[in-house]
């Protein structure tokens, strides 16, 4: 019987890869603390436990009660721009819980340790950002990220610790928690839709990513620990067509079929331009890239799940650590 651990199983990528671990035939227990996941979001079959990362003496017990032969680390406060101003969250949660799963992971032997980084690690790079590259990261959750990435690899070199790293990119999907006003671009002008209220940009709307459907990640971070050759490796996953987000917004109202407004921000200290090569993780995983979701065809499937759970409220973030320079709108009360 292989038992896998997911780490933010209750959240959007999290839910999704535990469902395909689950298809795949293995014991998947869960651990959230529904800090930004939904425990409806778990599958039945799947064991749940609401407890944190950051505490290292339940990891340490839950590793010895559970003879875990995988780690799939996707639990992450994953909001960039909010991460300047949240620094000691951002890295109690990011860094430092990351530090408990790799300890516990070693000790126990584990057969692969799966994390999902991101491709914040690489900062304002020439473009598009491959794997080889150096990362320079601009903002503390970037900077969390390729800490745990530099530490995998230092586990591997000192105890054997096999690892795969994802760096994947703007993903959008059902499951998504569209209540959170500070990432998730596609879930925001989704909820903002629903309440008739103007679609929020910061900028001009120039700044261009490739957004990447969750049914072209998912399944392949759940399937890569049967991929040996992947092991301790690097690879960024999600698409390759850019958008800007200003037709990004307009590709939004017409999968949700709402005329909607646009309210232009100040602009905030942010990469403008963002996208990644995927040659390498193509060839190690056979990808087909015809095969690949269109951004029409994606947001018509997450559009079609929104109506279906309504509008989201927006809760605001309640432990600000640094107010200078932070957005007006993210000083809004609910």
């Amino acid at each position: 019987m292989t038992v896998s651990l997911v780490t933010g199983g209750a959240g959007f990528m999290g839910s999704h890869v535990t469902k395909h671990l689950l298809d795949m035939g293995h014991t998947v227990v869960v651990l959230d603390d529904l800090s930004g996941g939904f425990k409806d979001n778990i599958p039945d079959s799947a064991i749940f436990f609401n407890e944190s990362i950051t505490d290292h003496k339940f990891i340490n017990q839950l590793f010895k009660n559970y003879n875990f032969k995988y780690v799939f680390h996707l639990a992450a406060y994953a909001a960039e721009g909010l991460s300047h101003f949240i620094r000691r969250f951002n890295y109690t949660n990011n860094l430092i819980g990351s530090a408990n799963l790799i300890n516990a992971s070693i000790i126990n032997e584990i057969q692969c340790f799966v994390f999902t980084s991101s491709i914040a690690v690489y900062g304002s790079g020439k473009l598009p950002l491959q794997e080889e590259m150096n990362t320079f990261p601009e903002d503390p959750y970037g900077i969390s990220k390729l800490a745990v990435e530099q530490d995998l690899a230092s586990a591997y070199d000192m105890f054997g610790l096999d690892y795969i790293i994802f760096r994947p990119h703007n993903v959008y999907g059902e499951f998504q928690n569209i209540g959170d006003r500070y990432r998730n671009v596609v879930g925001i002008f989704m909820n903002q839709l629903l309440q008739k209220s103007p679609l929020t940009i910061f900028g001009d709307g120039k700044q261009s990513r490739a957004f990447s459907y969750i049914g072209d990640v998912a399944p392949h971070i759940a399937r890569s620990v049967d991929n040996i050759k992947a092991y301790n490796n690097v690879f960024n996953i999600g698409s390759d067509i850019t958008f800007s987000v200003n037709e990004l917004a307009e590709k939004v109202m017409n999968a949700m079929n709402i005329n909607g407004t646009i309210k232009y921000l100040p602009k905030r200290n942010e990469v403008l331009h963002a996208y990644s090569d995927h040659s390498k993780f193509n060839k190690f995983f056979q990808i087909n890239v015809n095969s690949l979701t269109s951004l029409k065809e994606g947001l018509t499937k997450m559009s079609n799940w929104v109506k279906t759970v309504g509008i989201r409220k927006s809760i605001a973030f309640k432990n600000i650590e640094v107010t200078q320079k932070l957005p007006s709108i993210w000083l809004e009360q609910d």
